[in-house]
């Protein structure tokens, strides 16, 4: 179970360099164990239900919405936005920036999905700042997964992937990529009709739940063109990484303890991706929620991630 409802008592927007202005929040203990919260897509900005992961007593909690996202500006959503200027490489800077704001000497990385990529290309770049990670439906966005995601799951939800390829034009080979176009057409109503084929594609694969409601957030236009926008370009260029670069550089993390908590039947990001980061990394302890796909929401995911939460919240 969550805990329960918390509001932050700071916010504000830092600004980063190239116009950018994140949006960031505190929430918590302000004398507890920092911790950072980093939010999946990329592109879905953080959610209230991420405050509730974590022991409000034990944890200062530190969440922010990635360039392009949720309340940080320009917003992706504004055909104007410029997003030469947001990569990986720019939100690891950001953490960097954001950690140095907040006067945080060493901080437990917190990241779910997309997140879960990044925290770990931010902990193998700075190692010496972070103290533990808790990662949630690992990823690691090599090729594989996104030709996975994009094309080979196709053999389980055909009729959706189906609609999915209908959306690009005909004949296009690589469907990310033909979508990256589309979402910056200058006409709106194709961006308009990408971003809601594409939402629909990421939406019908997400969980095998059959009762799982939309959130909210999915029936805004707004939310659904910045999603696939960011999210279609990070993964058109492999999220910027070197292939397979996150698991050569496992090394980089020896020391650092971990919680991997990943679903049995995730098929966003199949349970292989977790098992190979857990065995790359000795001081990782794999959790693998049997009946649970990848939303967050599933059956025991809930009950898995506040567990990993909490064994490293009074660890100092």
């Amino acid at each position: 179970m969550l805990y329960p409802e918390i509001e932050p008592y700071a916010h504000g927007m830092l600004d980063v360099g190239d116009g950018n202005l994140v949006y960031w929040e505190e929430c918590g203990n302000p004398d507890g164990k920092p911790v950072v919260g980093l939010h999946g897509g990329p592109g879905t900005g953080c959610s209230p239900d991420m405050r509730r992961q974590f022991d409000p007593a034990a944890y200062r909690i530190i969440l922010f919405d990635q360039r392009g996202s949720g309340r940080s500006t320009p917003h992706a959503a504004d055909y104007g936005t410029d997003l030469s200027v947001n990569t990986t490489a720019h939100l690891v800077a950001d953490i960097e920036r954001l950690r140095v704001d907040r006067g945080v000497d060493r901080w437990m990385v917190f990241g779910g999905s997309w997140g879960s990529t990044l925290g770990l290309h931010y902990a193998q770049t700075f190692p010496e700042r972070v103290t533990e990670v808790v990662l949630v439906a690992v990823t690691t966005s090599r090729r594989e997964e996104l030709e996975w995601l994009y094309g080979g799951l196709r053999r389980f939800f055909p009729e959706q992937w189906h609609r999915f390829r209908a959306g690009a034009p005909e004949g296009a080979v690589d469907l990310v990529a033909a979508y990256d176009e589309l979402l910056n057409d200058p006409d709106p109503a194709v961006r308009r009709k990408a971003a809601d084929d594409w939402v629909a594609w990421e939406s019908s694969v997400l969980t095998l739940n059959p009762d799982r409601k939309p959130s909210p957030r999915e029936s805004d236009p707004r939310w659904r063109t910045a999603f696939a926008r960011i999210t279609a370009r990070y993964f058109r260029h492999g999220a910027w990484l070197a292939d397979g670069q996150v698991l050569r550089e496992m090394p980089r993390l020896r020391g650092i303890p971990a919680v991997l908590v990943h679903g049995r039947w995730d098929m966003q990001g199949p349970v292989a991706t977790a098992w190979e980061v857990a065995r790359a990394w000795p001081d990782a302890e794999l959790v693998v929620v049997s009946g649970a796909s990848h939303s967050a929401q599933d059956p025991g995911m809930t009950e898995a991630v506040v567990a990993a939460t909490d064994k490293f919240a009074h660890r100092r």
